[in-house]
């Protein structure tokens, strides 16, 4: 009971105290991931089999809430200026995750897994990108986990570098957007950095999700093994809260009266978004660790770098402009 107290305490106290004291907000995604890792593997989630499945659904709510404070005109026009960044990013992810996959001898449908989550948006490509692949719970457990870690690392380390190299609140938003995996750890990095990377990053990694479609298609048609005579099977995973973000926005933008309502449920998605980071950092725990191996964390570690050293470079150099 004391351990159930303690952690609903915790997870509270990320939304109500970023809220309540404006200077823990800089720092609130970051110590969210980290305390709710430390949290599951020194005293346990006393809520693993609930928070593994609330993860998904609040993230949604917390970007859907975001886009109810944002004009859809700029969304999309930030989302348009990125897509041949975000074309080359994931052509060269999934290419480069392939080539390293088959150096290391690794089993297809983990390699395609960890190299659609690293270049296109973490768990939830994982997730889409799973059935078309007929990839097994193993392959699942062990991309996710891999792709998770890199994405919490990535929450400490990016705002800090991205300071020390002087990159705009604008840039920033984009190497975080095209360098970092998963959605959820964008929006946390972006939320240390400011308003506009908030923006910038969001806007420009839902754009880049959208490619979960055409990429499961082509995973579904040539990729995914099939027995003999099996007729082939598209399946097609969109994230519900893609959609959802843009309804959002349409609405504030179309519906002026919306506006103020809709510039407080954002407000209240970045601290709901707090609480989810502090789950989702729950969710790691010593078994999944465990699952992962070597090649398969090897592998991951070479896309990331590479592709955030390269994304960085570009942005630095001003090779990626907004």
């Amino acid at each position: 009971m004391l351990k159930k107290i303690a952690f609903i305490t915790v997870a509270a106290a990320f939304f109500f105290v970023p809220w309540l004291w404006t200077p823990a907000r800089d720092y609130a995604p970051g110590a969210a991931v980290v305390a709710g890792i430390l949290f599951s593997l020194f005293w346990g989630n006393p809520f693993a089999g609930i928070t593994g499945k609330l993860t998904s659904p609040l993230l949604g709510a917390a970007i859907v809430g975001m886009g109810c404070g944002m004009n859809l005109m700029e969304v999309l026009r930030a989302g348009a200026s990125g897509i041949i960044y975000t074309i080359i990013g994931i052509a060269a992810g999934i290419g480069l995750g392939v080539f390293a996959g088959k150096r290391l001898k690794m089993q297809k449908n983990t390699t395609y897994l960890i190299s659609v989550g690293t270049s296109i948006c973490g768990g939830s490509a994982i997730a889409a990108a799973a059935p078309a692949l007929k990839a097994q719970a193993h392959d699942i457990a062990v991309a996710s986990a891999v792709v998770f870690t890199l994405n919490a690392i990535a929450l400490l380390l990016f705002p800090p570098i991205g300071h020390l190299l002087g990159f705009s609140e604008s840039q920033f938003g984009y190497w975080a957007a095209l360098a970092i995996h998963d959605t959820s750890s964008v929006v946390g990095a972006c939320c240390q950095y400011g308003p506009s990377a908030l923006e910038v990053g969001t806007t420009v990694k839902l754009a880049r999700a959208l490619w979960i479609v055409p990429v499961t298609l082509f995973l579904s048609c040539f990729v995914a093994e099939r027995e003999e005579g099996e007729k082939k099977k598209i399946k097609i995973r969109i994230p519900w809260f893609i959609p959802g973000f843009l309804i959002a926005a349409a609405v504030v933008t179309w519906f002026p009266v919306c506006a103020p309502a809709g510039g407080i449920l954002k407000e209240l998605s970045k601290y709901l978004m707090m609480t989810t980071l502090f789950l989702i950092g729950a969710n790691l725990n010593k078994n999944k660790l465990k699952e992962l191996g070597l090649r398969p964390v090897i592998h991951g570690i070479i896309l990331w770098i590479i592709l955030g050293v390269s994304w960085c470079a570009a942005i630095y150099s001003g090779i990626v402009t907004d």
